[in-house]
């Protein structure tokens, strides 16, 4: 079969940098080949066209269309105008892979959904957490009711922000309002948590703030740099999941550090801990508490995760390219799209309502939903070994 041409949208950190799309492409030859790679600074485009054997490059998505050798296009613009684009892609006729978050309001996502079922076309949303080996693995741990009965859930996604250190090009646009922490780094909190869980929220609240109106860029590049802070950069959201199960995820620009897990998840029979940040893959990966009434019997296991090794270096070596991948899986129809539109607008949904409840004060209602993905939640005992 022949592999799937491809468009970038994009030619910034999350295209080019080392663990982004274009570098990775080439694990996937019989899978993926990018024809053509636009952005509005034609010297980012051209360099990555010649960097990356690109044969066409192009100022603007409209001209990158109006060319059209290709069946889909991998949007990596800036956040605040991923729904715009997304919207002109598919109205050309084109599949979609877009980055994180799929768009700024819900109505955007609705013309998607729209748009891409009126011709036809796939969507897979950013980021692609749901596909890591450890991820899937807590998924079916909890469906396998290793720790009983869920009651709570905390996850953490802050860091220090990228005008708090050496970033590569200018910070700015991250602390405007439209973007922010929450849209930049706290998605990836909402992604895993209603991934894993595998349900929607019902209702939400939350607490957002600007903690400086100013920040000071302190080294790299823009050292000195001055950036008015308008996005909220310091935000808690709280859920109700229904049958009195809560989360919590924080997603601020203001932790430099910290020793506890990305997530935890508390049951009633145990405790499931997801130890490290996104695809990082060296130390303790999963770890569950449990409790056995009868026997009087409590301690912490190990996740034994060797089976999974092969799986965890495609994801190694791909790294954002992974998304690509999907995307051809889903067309060609190997694979359910695991990375769907319905999870990426619910999880939007969550971000926006939780921040309107923050000036309300008042716990808000969710209108969307998605369907639970199809898996095999069988778990078999010797995976967990006593620590």
């Amino acid at each position: 079969m022949e592999p799937m041409k491809v468009a970038v949208l994009g030619a910034g950190n999350i295209a080019i940098q080392p663990n982004g799309v274009l570098p990775n492409l080439h694990h996937i030859p019989d899978k993926a080949v990018v024809t053509a790679i636009a952005d509005p600074v034609e010297e980012k485009a051209s360099w990555a066209a010649e960097r990356f054997g690109i044969p066409k490059s192009f100022m603007s998505l409209e001209d990158m269309l109006d060319y059209g050798d290709f069946d889909a296009v991998v949007n990596l613009t800036p956040i605040p105008v991923h729904g715009e684009t997304s919207l002109k892609i598919l109205q050309a006729g084109k599949h979609l892979t877009t980055e994180k978050p799929v768009g700024v309001t819900i109505e955007e996502v609705d013309a998607l959904e729209q748009a891409a079922a009126a011709n036809g076309l796939t969507i897979v949303c950013a980021p692609p957490n749901m596909l890591y080996p450890t991820r899937r693995e807590a998924r079916r741990l909890l469906a396998a009711n290793t720790i009983g009965q869920l009651c709570f859930v905390r996850h953490r996604s802050s860091g220090p922000g990228p005008g708090s250190i050496a970033w590569p090009s200018d910070p700015s646009w991250f602390y405007e309002k439209g973007s922010g922490p929450m849209f930049d780094i706290g998605v990836y909190s909402m992604h895993e948590m209603i991934g894993i869980l595998n349900r929607p929220v019902k209702r939400v609240f939350g607490f957002f703030g600007i903690t400086e109106a100013i920040r000071t860029v302190p080294a790299g590049p823009y050292r000195g740099l001055e950036i008015p802070v308008t996005a909220n950069d310091n935000n808690l959201v709280l859920m109700d999941f229904g049958d009195s199960l809560f989360g919590v995820v924080d997603g601020t620009y203001n932790v430099w550090a910290a020793k506890s897990p990305r997530m935890e998840i508390f049951g009633r029979e145990g405790v499931l801990n997801m130890w490290r940040n996104l695809n990082e893959t060296t130390g303790q990966q999963l770890e569950v508490f449990r409790v056995d009434k009868e026997r009087s019997v409590r301690g912490w296991w190990d996740v034994a995760l060797g089976d999974l090794n092969f799986a965890q270096t495609h994801v190694d070596n791909l790294k954002r390219a992974l998304i690509v991948e999907h995307l051809v899986d889903v067309v060609r129809g190997d694979r359910q799209n695991e990375l769907p539109l319905d999870q990426a607008r619910h999880a939007l949904e969550i971000m926006l309502r939780a921040e309107e409840a923050s000036q309300t004060g008042q716990a808000i209602e969710l209108t969307t939903t998605f369907e639970p993905i199809r898996f095999d939640p069988s778990v078999k005992e010797e995976a967990l070994v006593h620590g």
